[in-house]
């Protein structure tokens, strides 16, 4: 499925650690008795101090080792945060504010670096995936927010042509002007898992998005009922007027994991999630 010219689509959240809990399991209970014996009678020896302190330096080594192996990766303040150079970007927050404002509700003012193109890639592949590329009177904004000016006449030009199709659209299931039939909820959501850098300068940048795409029509005589697929969309993006815009992309499939023995939900859960679960603002 294609954000534009293949039919399906057509246009179109740092893990959190866990606590430490510490303590050894054991629970020792004091009886009544002397202060000096314990509860069999046995007199208690009193602790070496030379052991105590053996043990304590022990601990601030360890803890020294600790925190030099965590900070072993240096410091390169030209490199995206955590950056790692021939390996992947890694997908936890970095607390930069990934974007100034919105445009048309899409994610706009994207920072002029590697992290900022990331950014930019993944929500544009959002707004390019939703169920708004449907409707002309939203898909104009996305295309004029999404594309670069020099682009996005023809583009726009193009999915008008597409998102008439009357056969494409009643193929999916939607009626001849696009809406979702009576007691029906059509469904395009995209959903980006991470991205990558394939080639960065401060005028253009390659960044390929991989991503699950949520496709169908969520409803009890649904004859397209929403299923899930996979893809990575390579976006080729320039900087204009302050900004990354998207000159074109390509897409392939998958990568695809194997999917789990689960129950798929009914047409009234999936519709019901979809309403009530939003999308998200995707940075890096």
């Amino acid at each position: 499925m294609s954000l534009g010219d293949d039919h399906g689509y057509r246009g179109d959240t740092g893990g959190r650690g866990d606590d430490d809990f510490g303590g050894t399991g054991q629970t020792r209970t004091r009886l009544p008795g002397t202060a000096d014996t314990d509860a069999y009678g046995a007199p208690r020896r009193r602790p070496r101090g030379s052991r105590s302190l053996i043990a304590v330096v022990g601990v601030i080594v360890l803890l020294i080792a600790a925190i030099a192996f965590a900070n072993r990766g240096g410091d390169d303040s030209d490199s995206p945060a955590g950056a790692k150079p021939g390996g992947a970007d890694p997908t936890a927050a970095t607390g930069v504010k990934p974007v100034k404002g919105k445009s048309g509700g899409i994610p706009t003012g994207y920072a002029r670096d590697e992290q900022g193109a990331q950014s930019a890639a993944a929500n544009y592949a959002v707004a390019l995936g939703s169920d708004g590329m449907y409707d002309k009177s939203l898909r104009d904004p996305i295309v004029n927010t999404v594309y670069a000016p020099s682009v996005a006449d023809a583009r726009r030009d193009d999915l008008d042509q597409v998102y008439s199709d009357e056969k494409f659209l009643t193929g999916i299931g939607l009626q001849p002007d696009g809406t979702a039939p009576s007691g029906m909820l059509f469904v395009s959501r995209f959903n980006p898992l991470g991205t990558k850098v394939e080639s960065f300068s401060r005028e253009t940048a390659r960044v390929s998005v991989w991503y699950s795409a949520l496709f169908g029509m969520a409803g009890e005589s649904s004859k397209t009922p929403v299923s899930q697929s996979w893809y990575t969309n390579t976006f080729q993006l320039t900087w204009t007027d302050g900004d990354w815009k998207v000159i074109d992309y390509t897409q392939k499939d998958g990568p695809v994991p194997v999917g789990r023995d689960q129950r798929a939900s009914d047409a009234e859960e999936m519709a019901d999630a979809v309403e009530q679960f939003g999308g998200f603002t995707y940075a890096r």
